[in-house]
């Protein structure tokens, strides 16, 4: 953050846990509607982009995105190419002992995606022999690998969660574990979703699956996680949380608490 970077290099005293910053760089995945991705025009889009953007607004900070695959946001983060990642990161104890967390900001159950009337069920035994592709470096498929890999079930990562429905359309892979709300906005309200649905209830691990959604922050950055950390609070306080929750989430309770 430009303002800190000065203060050092001037040679100021400047308390670094409770330094106020002015501007934030947020790192992002654009491929993972309708949480983030690029329109017609080339314009960052999505639920996390409002958030990201709202959530600027109420701590007073300049924002700019950087965008990476998912799978590079965190070593993206700890290299300090951006301040903090935006990008649909659910918080789990594997990943905090890499980085921090804001607070939960809002949280999306995780379900599998597939033909309609295929019979498969979201278990191992329900999905033996079946080839399901997750989106790499994501929680859903740390959850493959735990509960269905090592039962006889193949479990393929890919970049992007695009590259995944191009390979469930042609028949490449089974189905995808998504989180629902991608799965409903990114595919099955489409098109080319047509004959596919969601297969069973939810998956469920909370060690795996997390507490919710937050922005990654680099290890002991706690001047930007207060900042940050109050201006959530703001957001939800004013209702634009639940606003666009609305907007992209039709249906969903998204709210932390509830889950």
């Amino acid at each position: 953050m430009k303002l800190k970077a000065l203060c050092l290099g001037m040679g100021l005293l400047c308390s670094l846990s409770s330094f106020a910053a002015t501007e934030l760089r947020y790192g992002v995945e654009a491929e993972y509607p309708p949480f983030e991705s690029r329109n017609a025009a080339g314009e960052l889009e999505g639920f996390d982009i409002e958030l990201g953007n709202a959530i600027c607004k109420a701590a007073q900070l300049k924002c700019s995105w950087v965008e990476t695959s998912f799978d590079a946001l965190i070593p993206g983060l700890t290299a300090k190419k951006f301040d903090a990642i935006n990008s649909a990161m659910n918080i789990t104890e594997q990943r905090r002992k890499s980085i921090d967390f804001t607070q939960p900001i809002y949280r999306i159950p995780s379900q599998l995606v597939g033909k309609s009337g295929d019979g498969m069920a979201a278990t191992a035994e329900g999905l033996k022999g079946k080839t399901i592709g997750v989106l790499q470096g994501s929680i859903q498929e740390t959850y493959a690998k735990e509960h269905w890999e090592k039962h006889g079930v193949t479990v393929v990562s890919y970049k992007d969660q695009n590259m995944a429905w191009a390979d469930l359309l042609n028949g490449r892979i089974d189905a995808s574990l998504v989180m629902s709300a991608a799965g409903q906005a990114g595919f099955l309200s489409k098109p080319q979703g047509k004959g596919f649905g969601f297969i069973g209830k939810p998956v469920s691990d909370d060690t795996i699956l997390g507490s919710g959604i937050g922005f990654g922050l680099r290890k002991g950055d706690d001047a930007t996680k207060k900042q940050l950390d109050a201006a959530i609070d703001k957001v939800r306080a004013d209702g634009t949380i639940k606003r666009l929750a609305e907007k992209y989430f039709p249906g969903i309770d998204v709210s932390v608490s509830a889950q």
